[in-house]
């Protein structure tokens, strides 16, 4: 009896003691996973404009996400901008209601990036001016 007790003792702490290390893991993934606010207000813009978009149609949320091939749920989270929904599932969403050439627009228009470009671009050396000698 003293044995089992003492193996089951050994069980419990092995339980603890993992359940602290799985939870120091899922806290760490979950802070990892934050956004900027400004990156989270666009998410959310974002998702709001998906929504519009799909009252605009008169979808329903349950033929959206039939025809996205997702859950409701996942609906509802891209919805509301949510970071942690795959970028599939969104551009699937956008696809449904027709928008899915938007995302080709992303980028495209690159002001900084070109001005970033422009900035390393070697300058090129001017050859020696020759002197005639006439």
């Amino acid at each position: 009896m003293c044995k089992m007790l003492h193996i089951l003792q050994d069980n419990v702490n092995y339980i603890l003691q993992k359940h602290v290390y799985l939870s120091t893991i899922v806290y760490i993934m979950a802070r990892s996973r934050r956004l900027y606010p400004t990156w989270q207000r666009l998410l959310a813009e974002l998702g709001e404009n998906i929504k519009l978009a799909r009252l605009r149609r008169k979808l329903s949320t349950e033929q959206v996400a039939e025809r996205a091939a997702i859950s409701r749920p996942t609906l509802s989270q891209i919805e509301k901008g949510e970071p942690t929904v795959a970028m599939g599932n969104y551009f699937k969403v956008l696809a449904v209601l027709g928008l899915e050439k938007d995302l080709a627009q992303v980028g495209r228009d690159d002001k900084l990036g070109r001005k970033l470009q422009d900035a390393e671009l070697p300058v090129r050396e001017r050859a020696p001016k020759h002197s005639s000698d006439t």
